[in-house]
């Protein structure tokens, strides 16, 4: 057996059952690749050049020659770039390429693909002491905001905001906010870059080609003759040669970099920690940690003392984005066997289909976002066939039609929508902030699905087929929850009522027996009157089911609780994905109910708690 061939036995044999993952980190400058085999075993690490290709396809291909033999399923990417939508056009590199596009170029599976400080954010749970140098005092606080800047080829900026259950990273632009001067010298710097930009931006300034920018500009500044030098070389002149001019740039470039991570924690009120990373301040090594940096970043009047709080790190592990996407990728493939099951169903079946239907599921195949948005007499031209030809092949899958097919493969197609932040702006179009709140609650409902107490949704269905009465008790904004359940469950022939006001149910729960049920409702499960009413209705004996958060008041008082743990401030805010969670939750209590009452010794009177939209009878 040759050499070659061991080595693809070896990856085809990992600790992932559907083969290694594709990981890369592609920046302006530079791109670089590798294979995790198992969780956190990268192999096969390469770095590439990205003026040698003309696009990314090129560029993964030739990674990928030294794999031919290797089945790869899943990937994700971090891109130095602002990620939005399928199609994304590079800001640092002519490139544009359709996400996509590339995953059915390379036959992927699952291609998530993130800004590149989303996933460097994202790698930092994963690191140790021993990967970080602590730059001055300071000591993080537990459960705080987390800044992290970096400059390489950019600026990159981005944050991590703790929640109940981890963290959520921000998809931040923030390398290029305007650039302040905080002294003459770094004043001279700025109208030396107007020269060349009406708007200077902390990445022009604060990067590798910025740091040659304030070569160029101090040795104007200073009258001195000397070369053009790269990022590289400055750095090398100032520790290795002690050049007089490289000194001072590495110490202005330094000083600036810590106005900007001082910013940045004030902004996010970083109490976690500011982390730097890119490919530049690791080549200074000790060095850094004497450097201006720390005291330009303590250096904010009034606010000196609460930054001295503020511990901050260099990040020096090679690669970090590496484990940020390893992270991302194994967190949405979690739960779902790694696989778009769907995707390689029509795969698998094309070939038994008929000719027509074959036509049919190559669009599908090439095209899957057009047969998600496209009516029936859409697909039926592009596919070159009948409109019955479409619901063929649909029902040849399993599916009962077209809507049914569509609903299940946009779940399968998840893996191909880029990862980002998708917080909803003043400047945002109609098309935007619907897409931005259709992703939010989509994606808050995945996680939902993964998450689920089955045991105590079986033992919340059990106690409901068994009720002689259902009482629901919510008020606010979950007043619409219960009156869902209110109705869905009077229509299954169950006695129920709904109470929104504190002193009437209250009252009703007074007047409960043993065998009644009360569904309680709360996104906060703090509110004082909903718990005394709970605890009233216990006292007589009846049982109450609590949807609510799990850490709640009401969840500790509850016979069940069925757990909506959505982080949102509804004290502030007007609760909205938790409402749909409330409401789903309702829904999957009352399809379990109906199932309850099938069977052929029921009468018709009973059978007609069965006419429920999700069963199939």
């Amino acid at each position: 057996m040759t050499k070659e061939n061991e080595s693809e036995q070896k990856y085809s044999r990992t600790a992932y059952a559907d083969g290694p993952r594709l990981l890369a980190d592609i920046g302006a400058t530079h791109a670089r690749f590798a294979l995790e085999t198992a969780p956190g075993v990268l192999r096969s690490v390469r770095v590439l050049k990205c003026d040698d290709f003309p696009g990314i396809v090129p560029l993964l291909h030739t990674y990928l020659a030294d794999h031919a033999g290797i089945r790869i399923n899943h990937a994700a990417f971090a891109l130095a770039n602002p990620i939005s939508g399928d199609m994304i056009r590079m800001t640092n590199r002519d490139w544009q390429f359709s996400t996509d596009e590339v995953r059915r170029e390379l036959g992927l599976n699952t291609l998530l693909i993130v800004n590149d400080f989303t996933a460097l954010a994202m790698s930092l749970p994963g690191l140790s002491g021993a990967d970080l140098m602590q730059v001055g005092g300071g000591a993080p606080a537990a459960n705080a905001v987390i800044g992290v800047v970096g400059p390489g080829t950019g600026l990159g900026v981005s944050g991590m905001i703790p929640t109940v259950d981890g963290f959520v990273t921000l998809g931040s632009e923030g390398g290029h906010v305007n650039f302040a001067p905080a002294d003459e010298r770094e004043f001279a710097i700025l109208q030396y870059a107007w020269k060349e930009w009406p708007h200077v931006s902390n990445e022009r300034l604060i990067s590798g080609p910025g740091m040659e920018l304030i070569h160029r500009a101090l040795a104007q500044r200073n009258g001195v003759q000397a070369a053009p030098r790269s990022s590289p070389e400055i750095i090398a002149g100032a520790l290795d040669d002690k050049d007089a001019l490289c000194l001072e740039v590495l110490e202005c470039f330094c000083g600036m970099l810590g106005g900007a991570a001082a910013n940045l924690a004030v902004t996010l009120g970083a109490f976690g920690g500011i982390f730097i990373g890119g490919g530049i301040v690791p080549r200074m090594g000790e060095w850094f940690v004497t450097s201006p940096f720390r005291a330009r970043f303590e250096a904010k009047g009034r606010f000196s003392s609460y930054l001295g709080q503020i511990p901050t790190y260099v990040i020096m592990i090679p690669n970090p984005a590496f484990i940020g996407v390893a992270t991302i990728l194994s967190e949405h493939l979690r739960g779902r066997s790694g696989a778009n099951t769907l995707m390689e169903r029509v795969q698998h079946l094309q070939h038994e289909l008929s000719p027509a239907e074959q036509r049919v599921a190559t669009l599908v195949l090439e095209h899957p976002r057009k047969v998600l948005g496209e009516p029936i007499a859409e697909i039926a031209r592009l596919a070159d066939v009948s409109q019955p030809t479409v619901i063929r092949f649909c029902r040849s899958l399993g599916f009962l039609g077209l809507a049914d097919f569509k609903l299940k493969f946009a779940s399968s197609l998840t893996g191909t929508i880029p990862v980002r932040h998708s917080q909803v702006r003043v400047s945002d179009s109609t098309h935007d902030l619907s897409a931005k709140v259709i992703d939010n609650t989509v994606s808050a409902i995945l996680k939902f699905r993964d998450q689920l107490d089955v045991v105590s949704i079986d033992r919340a269905i059990a106690l409901l087929r068994k009720a002689n009465r259902v009482e629901f008790y919510a008020m606010g904004n979950a007043r619409v929850v219960a009156l869902d359940g209110q109705h869905k469950f009077f229509r299954f022939r169950i006695p129920t009522s709904s109470y929104g006001d504190s002193h009437l149910f209250s009252l009703a729960a007074e007047l409960l027996k043993p065998g009644d049920v009360v569904i309680a409702i709360s996104t906060s499960g703090q509110l004082p009157e909903l718990l005394a009413a709970v605890d009233a209705a216990r006292a007589t004996g009846a049982d109450v089911i609590a949807i609510t958060s799990s850490k709640s008041a009401l969840a500790k008082r509850a016979t069940i609780c069925l757990a909506v743990d959505h982080s949102e401030d509804s004290t502030s805010f007007l609760s909205m994905i938790s409402r749909v969670l409330q409401l789903l939750l309702i829904d999957i209590l009352s399809v379990g109910i109906s199932l309850g009452a099938q069977g052929d010794d029921l009468s018709d009177h009973d059978k007609k708690r069965s006419l429920i939209s999700h069963l199939d009878i």
